[in-house]
């Protein structure tokens, strides 16, 4: 999707030569996953696979950009920017100059509840690839130079998102949907805290949220597990043993229907609309999950996109996806067209999502939509990379290690009632909606534009 919060799993893909090397048998999402326990303690799901001589390794630890302060947004986004240039005896140059030179590659990323990480390397480097992760965790440079080479690349990147309607609606979308609380703030901050934040508020970070109570870790590889635990040990096994984490409190999306104009002179409306979701604890989801791909996700088979795109020409594409976080959730879209088809679009979504939520899909709909999702799995787990980031969310999901086994049970299982109750559940209030663009006369009536509630 568009935007870097509507992605469950948006992480940096492999190019190149690398790439190539990624790649194994689909049979890998069926191999055995093993709860392993190096002999420090630490613990991991782990698959070995000998298929090519490659090791992948995923890993969060609790908090991500919910623990920034609130004054200053950015902090665990700027300091994921800058854990890779130098460490220990090794400055940015050298460091960087190590990972190229055997081919290794480590990459960390802030979300809104967890701080990530990345490490793909060649099984004869393994030693030098964990030992270089080592050190980005524990002895991180943060050097002053580098610090304001980094933060000007992220204010130049903040400064172009002020013109783009895409990065404005998903901001705009975010303060309306959660208003105060971290999930409304924008994980790589503003213009205005990130010049303030300072190299003690990135070791604060460091120290308050990389800890091993709330590390969790999938590794996929050619790998044996005596091996695994030693590397582990020596990786993480000498992080704080406990977080020092600020709570988060729960948090419900507002209420639609409303809806948001935001005036910029471009020549396509961006519009993102979404409402309260489902979480991935509820024991709903499952129907929630299917009902949704039925009426946004399911790329061209949506009805979304049929209704918007095929039979009246308003946008190029459109979707609509479920966004689960520790916290909360909620269901958000986007689609762009030109400014004066901005009002056909939104009543054609806002109809389809009102009929969709009084009517619910129909059998036929249910069926297609179960056989794909259960047969889309295996291409989706097709890598050891994309293996391994599905078991860590897993994991950070709270599910079980055999989810894999049981997830078609589970997806079969949803009845159509079950699926109507869920789509009636998620959009049975209407929508919140974000419109970025010329402003239209259509869109300048926030009174007629208003949706109806069902």
């Amino acid at each position: 999707m568009t935007y870097p919060f509507l992605r469950r799993v948006a992480f940096s893909l492999a190019t190149g030569a690398t790439l190539a090397l990624a790649a194994v048998s689909p049979s890998h999402a069926a191999a055995k996953i093993q709860h392993l326990i190096s002999p420090g303690g630490i613990e991991a799901w782990f698959v070995q696979d000998a298929t090519v001589p490659l090791i992948a390794m995923e890993y969060s630890f609790a908090g991500g950009s919910s623990q920034d302060p609130k004054d200053k947004p950015g902090v665990a986004n700027l300091v994921g920017d800058l854990l890779d240039e130098g460490s220990g005896d090794l400055d940015s140059k050298t460091f960087h100059e190590r990972l190229d030179r055997r081919a290794i590659e480590l990459s960390f990323n802030a979300t809104r509840d967890t701080f990530r990480g990345s490490l793909r390397m060649l099984r004869d480097n393994k030693d030098e690839a964990f030992d270089l992760l080592r050190g980005a965790l524990t002895s991180p440079h943060f050097d002053p130079a580098d610090v304001e080479r980094i933060r000007s690349q992220v204010i130049s990147g903040l400064r172009r998102e002020t013109t783009n309607p895409t990065s404005l609606a998903s901001r705009k979308f975010l303060e309306v949907a959660f208003g105060e609380h971290p999930y409304g703030r924008q994980t790589n901050g503003n213009l205005d805290s990130v010049p303030t934040i300072t190299v003690a508020d990135m070791k604060d970070y460091v120290g308050r949220v990389l800890a091993r109570d709330g590390l969790k870790i999938a590794v996929v590889g050619d790998v044996d597990p005596a091996t695994l635990g030693k590397l582990l040990d020596h990786t993480f096994g000498s992080l704080p043993a406990k977080a020092n984490l600020t709570p988060v409190p729960d948090v419900e999306a507002a209420k639609p229907p409303q809806r948001t104009f935001v005036t910029l002179d471009v020549p396509q409306t961006v519009i993102t609309f979404g409402g309260p979701g489902v979480k991935r604890s509820d024991p709903n989801f499952m129907a929630a999950y299917v009902v949704n791909h039925i009426l946004g996700g399911g790329g061209l088979s949506s009805r979304l996109y049929r209704e918007v795109r095929e039979k009246r020409g308003l946008a190029y594409s459109v979707f609509e996806s479920l966004l689960w976080m520790e916290h909360s959730a909620i269901f958000i879209g986007n689609t762009g067209t030109r400014a004066d088809r901005a009002g056909d679009t939104i009543d054609a979504i806002e109809k389809e999502v009102r009929r969709m939520a009084e009517e619910g899909p129909t059998q036929k709909e249910l069926d297609e939509a179960k056989s794909y999702l259960k047969g889309s799995q295996m291409l989706a787990l097709d890598t050891s990379s994309k293996l391994a980031q599905a078991l860590l969310q897993y994991q950070q999901d709270k599910l079980p290690i055999d989810y894999i086994e049981k997830r078609n049970a589970i997806v079969d299982a949803v009845t159509l009632d079950d699926a109507k109750a869920a789509a009636k559940r998620l959009w049975g209030q209407g929508l919140l909606t974000v419109i970025v663009g010329r402003a239209p006369q259509a869109a300048a009536q926030p009174a007629a534009a208003t949706p109806k509630s069902n």
